[in-house]
């Protein structure tokens, strides 16, 4: 009963959301790939914002319910029946009177299994469509038959593109590039690589009175150089998002100044490693959003790049990779062991990381494992040390942002966290 009711609701909303589409026929942004989505569409509604009166995806309003929720313009309603009558309100409301709609949508697309993305473009044909990252084994992969199954579903919105639209991509990742060869979209890349459109250079910490700040890089477009700052965020992961911002506004016929004033207020969303102040002095990088390898390998790089006198890896399970979890778990804690001095997993599959870890120069007294977030974040508090630098990183159903939240000097920081709604602490 409850999946046709699913079904049903998902069958509404995408026959409410063609239709407004079809009547306000605003230009869409869909940004795609397996890491940095949300970031990259709050970076891109930033840049945006000055020139165009726009909407963007909620928080990670990505499936066939988050698309059409930002189509017409409603809260996710989670349970609540008034609230779905709302939403259908709503919809009927932008049908049968003229409104001021939004020109253009930055919706965000992902997939957690085959045909998850043809039903969202069947919702909404894209205009520009920029893709973030496809890495080696990407997350979702257990429910498809190849990690090239889940980047070409990833990549599908690419080829729902008219001739000569812009797409913008990652010149680091070697798939998109690979991929977008033989498209005829008006190509524009972003990233480190030397060939990139807008190349990111030289990244470096933001200190400030001995603190972390941020981080910044210059930009190089066309022969023209422009600085970049990230406020309260690390890791050269950090600056992906806005250079991608900066590529799509340069599509869209805005020069990068007009892209980065608009990227004065952008801020890193919730859960991606955020600099936070902890207890008993240490220094908190929030990364409690989500995980997948690609995404922990950036949190463990960017943990080395701050002075510490302790750093400590708190690392969940990573969910949803199928056959390759074992050796993936069995990897990161490897790769752990040669960027902190503190390993603590956490979750039945997490356990991998700490034995790997273990196995490379760790012992009982630096190498901990915890079952559960709740029982981690009873007995952490206690643990970290004066100086210690902290990264915090898991899946979302591990709920790792509970020992952010207990970590915290200030509880009051704990509103700046992901996953703080009344719907989600009930679970």
């Amino acid at each position: 009963m409850k999946a046709l009711l699913k079904s049903l609701f998902a069958s509404i909303l995408s026959f409410f959301s063609r239709l407004i589409l079809e009547r306000y026929k605003p230009l869409i942004i869909m940004v795609t790939g397996s890491v940095g989505k949300t970031s990259t569409k709050d970076a891109i509604a930033a840049a945006l914002s000055n020139e165009f009166y726009l909407r963007a995806s909620e928080k990670s309003y990505n499936s066939e319910f988050g698309v059409p929720l930002t189509i017409i313009g409603s809260k996710n309603p989670w349970n609540s029946p008034s609230a779905w009558l709302s939403v259908f309100g709503d919809a009927c409301m932008l049908l049968l009177f003229p409104s001021h709609y939004p020109r253009l949508l930055v919706l965000e697309v992902g997939a957690d299994s085959p045909g998850d993305l043809a039903r969202i473009l069947r919702i909404a044909t894209p205009d520009v469509v920029v893709v973030t990252r496809l890495p080696e084994v990407p997350v979702h992969v257990e429910a498809y038959a190849s990690p090239q199954a889940v980047r070409d579903e990833e990549f599908m919105p690419a080829y729902a593109l008219a001739s000569g639209a812009p797409l913008i991509l990652s010149a680091d990742d070697v798939y998109a590039v690979h991929m977008a060869t033989r498209l005829p979209a008006l190509i524009s890349t972003f990233g480190m690589n030397t060939e990139a459109t807008v190349q990111v250079i030289s990244p470096e910490l933001v200190v400030m009175d001995g603190k972390p700040q941020g981080m910044r890089a210059a930009l190089s477009i066309a022969g023209e150089t422009h600085m970049l700052v990230v406020q309260g965020a690390l890791g050269r992961a950090q600056l992906y998002a806005p250079a991608a911002a900066v590529a799509t506004a340069i599509a869209l016929g805005l020069t990068p100044q007009q892209a980065l004033k608009g990227l004065d207020a952008y801020v890193s969303p919730p859960g991606r490693a955020r600099l936070f102040n902890g207890v008993h002095s240490s220094t908190l990088i929030d990364d409690s959003y989500n995980a997948s390898p690609a995404a922990v390998e950036e949190g463990l790089n960017a943990m080395k790049l701050l002075p510490a006198k302790r750093r400590v890896a708190i690392l969940g399970d990573m969910l949803e990779l199928g056959r390759f979890s074992q050796e993936e778990h069995e990897r990161v804690g490897k790769l752990a062991a040669t960027c902190a001095d503190v390993i603590i997993s956490v979750g039945p599959r997490a356990k991998h990381i700490s034995e790997a870890a273990c196995d490379e120069k760790f012992n009982e007294t630096n190498c901990l494992h915890f079952e559960t977030s709740r029982e981690a974040a009873l007995a952490l508090p206690d643990f970290i040390q004066e100086g210690d630098v902290v990264l915090i990183k898991g899946s979302q159903s591990i709920r790792v942002e509970r020992i952010v939240e207990a970590l915290l000097k200030d509880p009051k920081d704990s509103v700046y966290l992901v996953r703080q709604e009344k719907e989600w602490k009930k679970i």
